[in-house]
C-alpha cells in the first residue's frame, strides 16, 4: 500500500505543471529576470527631490559670495541673517504641524502680533516678572491653538475660514491692548535678562538660531520617530482610513494646533524680546514667509510631506536669498515679490511631490499584486 502512495505522489509531480521558485529556476542573473534593479533616472529624481533644494542653498550662498565678496560670506552677515530671520523659521515650523494634518493654521500671524503686545503689557505696563509673563504667554497661545482644533474637529468648520476668524477676532484684542498705540517701556527700559532671550549669543552665534535648531530638532524626533508623529502623518494622508484604523483623529487634529498655538507663543515672547516695544501692526507681516516656508519645505528631505529639516532648509535659502537681493540694492518690493513668486513656486512643487509620491506607492502596490504567490514547501513524503 505503501509504494502505491509512493507511486502515485510520484505521477502526480510529473504531470502536475511545476510552480515557478526560486528553487527550480535556481539564482536569478542580475538584468535577466522580470524584476530589475532600480534604474538611474528614478534613484536621480529620488535625489533630486530630497537633496535638490539644499544643494540650491549651497549654490546660491556661493553665488552672492561671488557677487559681494567683501560683505556676504562673513561671520557678521551670517550673524545677522541668523538673528532675523529665527522669528520667521521659528513661525514657519509652528505653521508646518497642522500642515501635516492636512489643516492650515492662518492665525499664527495675528498670534504673533498679539503674543508680543501681551508680552510687552505684562511686563510694562502691569509690572508682571517677565518669566512668568512669558509663561503666560505661551500657556495663551496653547489655549489659542486648542480653540482653533474645536473650531475645525468638533465644529467642522474649514481650517482657513475657522482660523481666519480666529486670526481677525486675535487682531481686535491686539488693538483693545494697545489701543491703537505702542507699547513703549520706561526710561529703565525692560529688564537685561529678558532682553538677552534675543541679544544673547552662544559660541560667537546668535542663540535664537539654537532656539529654531532645538525646536527643529524636537520637531523631527515627534514626527519622525513616536507614534504621535506617524498618527497626524497617516491622519494627513487619509483621514478617513486613519478613523477606520482606530486612531483619534479629532484628538490628535487638536494636539496638532496646540502645538501650533505653543510656538507661535514663544516666538512671540521672542519678537518683544528683539523690537522692545509693543507693536499693535507687526504681525502680519510675518505670516506669508511663514507659509512659504512651512510649504517649500514639503518638497526636501521628504519631498510630498511637511517635515521639519525640509522647513529649516527653505527657511535657509529664503534667508540667504533675501539677504542676499537687498545687499545687491534692490527696490522695497523686490521682498514681497521674492516671497510671492516662492509660494507659488512652494505651492506647485508640494503638490508635484505629493502627486509623485501618490504615483509611486500606486505603482509598487500593482506590482506587489501582480508578482505569484510564494510556493508552500510540500510536505515530507519519507515514511519510516
Amino acid at each position: 500500500m505503501a509504494t502505491e502512495t509512493e507511486s502515485s505522489r510520484h505521477a502526480l509531480r510529473n504531470t502536475s505543471p511545476t510552480p515557478r521558485t526560486a528553487t527550480t529556476e535556481g539564482p536569478r542573473k542580475p538584468g535577466t529576470g522580470k524584476q530589475k534593479p532600480p534604474g538611474g533616472g528614478r534613484l536621480r529624481g529620488h535625489l533630486i527631490g530630497t537633496y535638490g533644494l539644499l544643494t540650491l542653498t549651497v549654490l546660491l550662498f556661493l553665488v552672492f559670495s561671488l557677487a559681494l565678496p567683501d560683505t556676504f560670506p562673513t561671520l557678521a552677515n551670517a550673524s545677522s541673517i541668523l538673528s532675523n530671520q529665527s522669528i520667521p523659521a521659528m513661525l514657519a515650523l509652528g505653521a508646518m504641524i497642522p500642515i501635516v494634518t492636512g489643516k492650515f493654521d492662518l492665525s499664527v500671524g495675528y498670534g504673533l502680533g498679539l503674543a508680543h503686545v501681551l508680552a510687552m503689557q505684562l511686563i510694562v505696563n502691569n509690572g508682571w516678572p517677565w518669566p512668568v509673563a512669558c509663561l503666560v504667554v505661551i500657556a495663551g497661545g496653547g489655549l489659542i491653538g486648542v480653540f482653533n482644533g474645536l473650531l475645525v474637529e468638533f465644529a467642522k468648520i474649514d481650517s482657513f475660514i475657522a482660523t481666519l476668524g480666529t486670526g481677525s477676532v486675535l487682531y481686535a484684542c491686539t488693538g483693545w491692548i494697545t489701543d491703537g498705540a505702542r507699547i513703549v517701556p520706561g526710561p529703565h527700559g525692560l529688564p537685561p535678562a529678558f532682553t538677552d532671550l534675543y541679544d544673547s549669543t552662544f559660541l560667537g552665534l546668535p542663540v535664537p538660531a539654537f532656539y529654531v535648531l532645538g525646536l527643529a530638532v524636537i520637531l523631527w524626533l515627534l514626527l519622525e520617530r513616536l507614534p504621535l508623529g506617524r498618527y497626524l502623518y497617516v491622519i494627513g494622508s487619509n483621514a478617513r482610513a486613519a478613523d477606520l484604523v482606530g486612531i483619534p483623529t479629532r484628538r490628535y487634529g487638536i494636539y496638532a494646533f496646540a502645538g501650533s498655538g505653543i510656538v507661535v507663543g514663544f516666538a512671540g515672547v521672542l519678537l518683544a524680546a528683539q523690537q522692545q516695544i509693543g507693536n499693535p501692526s507687526v504681525g502680519m507681516d510675518y505670516l506669508l514667509p511663514a507659509f512659504v516656508g512651512a510649504l517649500l519645505g514639503s518638497t526636501a528631505i521628504k519631498p510630498g510631506r511637511a517635515n521639519a529639516a525640509g522647513t529649516v532648509v527653505a527657511v535657509a535659502i529664503l534667508a540667504i536669498g533675501l539677504a542676499g537681493i537687498q545687499q545687491l540694492g534692490a527696490e522695497f518690493w523686490a521682498t514681497s515679490l521674492f516671497n510671492g513668486g516662492t509660494l507659488l513656486l512652494a505651492v506647485g512643487l508640494a503638490g508635484y511631490s505629493a502627486r509623485r509620491r501618490l504615483r509611486a506607492g500606486a505603482t509598487a502596490t500593482r506590482k506587489s499584486l501582480s508578482e505569484p504567490a510564494p510556493s508552500t514547501p510540500a510536505p515530507s513524503t519519507n515514511q519510516a
